[in-house]
């Protein structure tokens, strides 16, 4: 994510068409025009990081070392403090934040890792949350609630609840968009436009089985069972929106299965198999085989970029509250009846774009070829 920031702004030609938005949203200026700020548990730099965790080769960040040591990493607030005091801290980094760049539309991307699942549904207002038991599981609370109390618009890329209804409701007062949940960045994308597919031809699914393997610290997040919960429902759960039925009905056991498993060696290079059972006319079974090899977070940073410019762009349109419209993004897409199949995903997309304003004619696009 931040080599993607610091290539926007030294060779924006590298990472422009690599966007959805790149063509799109010309009342934010220009795309290069990026800023990364944000807090992290780690005392290590941004080049220690990428060199240890070698999510890209030196010879594509290294270039961009002074710009990469100008972003400004903060100390994250110690999970010590009780969820108000790490609100009041948040708060004054995200308004000193704001006087360090005065011209730029802040967003919150929450891009911590999977916690487990807390029921937030019971707190009504957001003096409750500060009270409530047991919240400390979810440490990206504290950041949401700052966004939301700054007029900060959030990004929920994680699988973890952060949408409790008592800071839904005080985003919609303040006309702060929320967009998520659980970033829809590799399997998932292609389950659903393989599910979108079959669905189009009337061809009933009967069995899917989904593994993925990966070795990042991500992949070592959800070896834990409870932590890796909430991200294998969003994955199970969106076939069913889909396709408009539960996969094996009829059958003595569920038939669609997804697997996570941390495997060391392969780091960022995530690799995932499906297996798709189907019947077509007189109920013949026929199957299908998908091998993704893909580098999982080289597919995210496009997309965080992508959701940031849109919920800016909502933001300085008065829009509040949760944005179902960008269900495209998204494993499990909040709002308000969100689109679930994906040409109605891309249909609320291009709707959107339609109600923000006009394309800008000399953008290089993100959806295909260069447009000038």
């Amino acid at each position: 994510m931040a080599v993607a920031v610091a290539a926007l702004r030294s060779s924006p030609e590298r990472v422009l068409p690599g966007l959805t938005t790149g063509s799109i949203l010309p009342q934010l200026g220009p795309v290069g025009e990026l800023e990364l700020a944000g807090w992290d548990v780690s005392p290590s730099s941004l080049m220690q990081s990428l060199a240890r965790h070698r999510v890209l080769p030196a010879d594509l960040w290294g270039p961009h070392e002074g710009l990469l040591g100008q972003f400004e990493i903060r100390d994250a607030p110690p999970e010590t403090l009780g969820l108000e005091e790490r609100v009041e801290r948040l708060l004054g980094d995200i308004e000193a934040l704001r006087r360090r760049h005065p011209h730029h539309c802040p967003v919150l991307v929450n891009l911590l890792p999977a916690c487990g699942q807390v029921d937030l549904g019971r707190f009504e207002r957001l003096e409750d949350l500060y009270h409530g038991a047991g919240l400390s599981a979810v440490p990206d609370l504290a950041y949401s609630m700052a966004a939301v109390l700054s007029a900060v618009p959030v990004v929920n890329f994680t699988s973890n609840p952060i949408e409790a209804p008592a800071i839904v409701r005080e985003a919609e007062l303040r006309g702060v968009p929320m967009a998520g949940r659980d970033g829809k960045t590799g399997e998932t994308y292609f389950k659903v436009v393989l599910a979108s597919a079959l669905r189009a031809r009337n061809l009933k699914v009967d069995g899917w089985y989904s593994l993925n393997i990966l070795g990042n610290e991500d992949g070592r997040n959800l070896a834990d069972p409870h932590r890796a919960r909430g991200k294998l429902a969003n994955k199970t759960e969106v076939l069913k929106g889909v396709l408009g039925y539960e996969v094996g009905e009829g059958w003595d056991a569920p038939s669609h299965k997804v697997h996570i498993d941390y495997y060391p060696p392969r780091g960022d290079a995530k690799e995932a198999w499906d297996v798709v059972d189907f019947t077509g006319l007189f109920g013949m079974p026929m199957s299908l085989r998908v091998n993704l090899m893909a580098r999982d977070s080289v597919l995210a940073a496009p997309l965080v970029i992508d959701l940031a410019r849109w919920v800016a762009a909502l933001k300085q349109a008065g829009r509040g509250g949760l944005v179902p419209e960008l269900a495209f993004y998204f494993k499990r897409p909040l709002g308000k009846d969100p689109p679930l199949r994906f040409q109605d995903q891309l249909s609320a997309l291009e709707a959107l774009e339609r109600a923000l304003g006009p394309r800008h004619e000399k953008a290089v696009s993100g959806r295909g070829r260069d447009t000038r």
